[in-house]
C-alpha cells in the first residue's frame, strides 16, 4: 500500500490477485516502448491540455519515455504507460489531490511494470493517495475511513487503450508516423473475442 502522505511509499506484502482474464499479458505493438504518441495525441487520450503536458514534462512530473528531446525541432513521444499515468494524474487533480501528493504517487507508479498497473487501485481521501493491490486493502481503507474515492487503473487502462486506437502513433527511431494502431488493437480484440 502506498500512501503519498509519507516520504517513502509503503506497499503491502500481500500478493495481488491476477487479473489476466481482464487484461492481456502481451501488449500490442502500439503499446510497446518503441511506439509513441505526440503531445496532441497524448493530451487527447489523457484529457489534459497541452500547457499541462508541457509543464509536467519540464518539471519532471511525467517526462515522455519514448523520446524526450532537448532543444527544438523534435517532438516528444509518450508511451502507452505515460498516457495511462497522465490520465490518472488528471483524475487525481480533478478530485482535489494536491500536485505535491500526485508527484509522490507518480513516483510510486514508476516502480511498476505497465501490466502491473492494471491490477492497482488508487484510493484517496483528498489529502493522501493509497495504492491498493487487493480487495482486502481497499476494504481496510474504507473501514478506517481513509478512502473516499478510488481509481481502478484497469478501467483507466481500457479507456486509454480505446482512445489510442483512434490516434496516430510514431516509431521512436524515426520521424515517420507508424501504422495506425487501430488495426493492431482491432486484431487483438478479435483474437480475444474468438476465444
Amino acid at each position: 500500500m502506498v500512501t503519498t502522505g509519507e516520504a517513502q511509499p509503503k506497499r503491502s506484502s500481500a500478493p495481488a490477485p491476477l487479473q489476466e482474464a481482464l487484461f492481456v499479458t502481451e501488449l500490442p505493438q502500439a503499446m510497446t516502448d518503441a511506439v509513441g504518441y505526440r503531445g496532441p495525441a497524448a493530451c487527447r487520450a489523457a484529457g489534459v491540455t497541452y500547457r499541462q503536458l508541457d509543464y509536467w514534462a519540464r518539471t519532471g512530473l511525467l517526462e515522455p519515455s519514448v523520446r524526450n528531446p532537448s532543444g527544438s525541432g523534435h517532438q516528444r513521444l509518450y508511451s502507452f504507460r505515460d498516457i495511462l499515468v497522465l490520465k490518472v494524474v488528471k483524475r487525481l487533480l480533478d478530485t482535489g489531490v494536491s500536485l505535491q501528493q500526485i508527484r509522490v504517487a507518480v513516483g510510486a507508479l514508476r516502480d511498476h511494470g505497465v501490466t502491473e498497473l492494471a491490477g492497482i487501485t488508487l484510493m484517496s481521501d483528498g489529502a493522501s493517495v493509497y495504492e491498493c493491490t487487493s480487495d482486502d486493502q481497499v476494504i481496510d481503507l474504507m473501514r478506517g475511513g481513509q478512502g473516499v474515492f478510488g481509481i481502478a487503473l484497469g478501467s483507466v487502462w481500457r479507456e486509454v487503450e480505446g482512445s489510442l486506437s483512434e490516434l496516430p502513433s510514431e516509431r521512436a527511431e524515426s520521424d515517420t508516423p507508424a501504422a495506425h494502431p487501430g488495426d493492431e488493437l482491432r486484431a487483438m480484440r478479435e483474437r480475444r473475442n474468438a476465444g
